[in-house]
């Protein structure tokens, strides 16, 4: 008797620790370390000075991003536009502020009047999604794959309309500073994004709107018995994807220094995947801005390391592909688990 119970106790001792992991805050950090140190041995240059530069620059607009689409998935949504509203935003703000012909070139306002444009172009993007999925009760999936479509294609035309060439050059160096300058040794880009990060985690925690996005996530129909204005809760979070989504393309504009309409193109995967390997859940109701932080670190990492390896492009892709499949069974298997506690 006392042996079976002896085995048992060493058998519930794995489980326990799988569990905890399972369901720790941390635990995407802690695979992020352990990729770290394994891959290390194999690509020394990775713990180089610049490739942690490189690492930091490639997260910094991604987690903007990333940060707008974990308000969407919080409502159990999906915003597969955020990657047209970076190029729109890109062209439109470029338009406003080359030197070549812009609407307020060589104007002291030029600068300031380009993000606004870029940042009203996400606002008017996200209003319209959240419009279409509340009051039209279309699919998220649907509303935002067809806006994706249009403004990818309205952005090429936007700039072959205000250019010959394929993109908006000779923007002003008082944009351009914001991609690539720095401040005390701190790029400019990293203050923006803890501004964003940290206003979003304080609406996330702290504000009567974060505790309706994760009500509505869990369940709408008990949400809206309990007096929250769901239509609108829902609305806002896309809003608040579109508004991320423009400031990344600020980011990514004044790091290229041209406005282009295929900005962002390749990276809805990786946004996507960034905040479901985070651990925000694709069923709703569950997601923190560190969390998604974690997922983005973990995923720039893989993407840097396998790229020096000399991995073809397809293999990396392949391999992106499988670990974010990963962690949306996991996510599944998480929520089973947690519907039995």
């Amino acid at each position: 008797m006392s042996g079976l119970l002896m085995a048992g106790t060493r058998s519930a001792g794995p489980r326990r620790l799988l569990r905890h992991l399972l369901f720790s805050e941390y635990l995407v950090l802690y695979l992020s370390v352990a990729y770290f140190a394994a891959v290390v041995p194999f690509v020394p240059q990775m713990a180089s000075a610049e490739v942690m530069r490189n690492i930091l620059s490639d997260m910094l607009p991604l987690l903007v991003v990333a940060i707008g689409q974990t308000f969407v998935l919080i409502v159990a949504g999906i915003d597969l536009s955020v990657t047209s509203i970076i190029a729109m935003a890109s062209v439109a703000g470029a338009s406003v502020m080359t030197g070549d012909g812009g609407y307020l070139a060589g104007s002291a306002l030029a600068v300031p009047g380009a993000m606004l444009a870029m940042v009203a172009v996400g606002l008017a993007i996200g209003a319209f999604n959240g419009f279409c999925v509340t009051r039209l009760g279309m699919p998220p999936f649907i509303v935002t794959l067809t806006t994706m479509m249009f403004f990818s294609g309205a952005a090429i035309w936007f700039t072959t309309f205000h250019t010959e060439t394929s993109s908006i050059a000779n923007l002003p160096h008082g944009f351009v500073v914001l991609g690539q300058g720095n401040m005390g040794g701190v790029p400019n880009a990293l203050w923006v994004v803890a501004a964003v990060g940290l206003a979003a985690h304080l609406v996330l925690a702290r504000t009567a709107l974060g505790r309706r996005l994760y009500a509505c996530g869990q369940n709408r129909n008990a949400a809206a018995v309990s007096g929250v204005p769901v239509a609108r809760v829902v609305a806002a979070a896309f809003l608040i994807s579109g508004a991320c989504a423009a400031v990344a393309s600020i980011l990514y504009t004044g790091r290229l220094q041209t406005g282009t309409p295929i900005l962002g193109q390749t990276i809805l995967l990786d946004v996507i995947g960034a905040v479901v390997i985070g651990g925000t859940s694709l069923f709703g109701g569950k997601g923190k801005v560190l969390w998604t932080v974690f997922g983005v670190l973990f995923l720039v990492l893989l993407d840097t390391s396998l790229k020096m390896l000399g991995m073809s492009l397809f293999s990396v892709f392949a391999i992106k592909g499988a670990v974010i499949l990963l962690a949306a069974v996991i996510d599944a298997v998480r929520t089973r688990f947690a519907a039995r506690l």
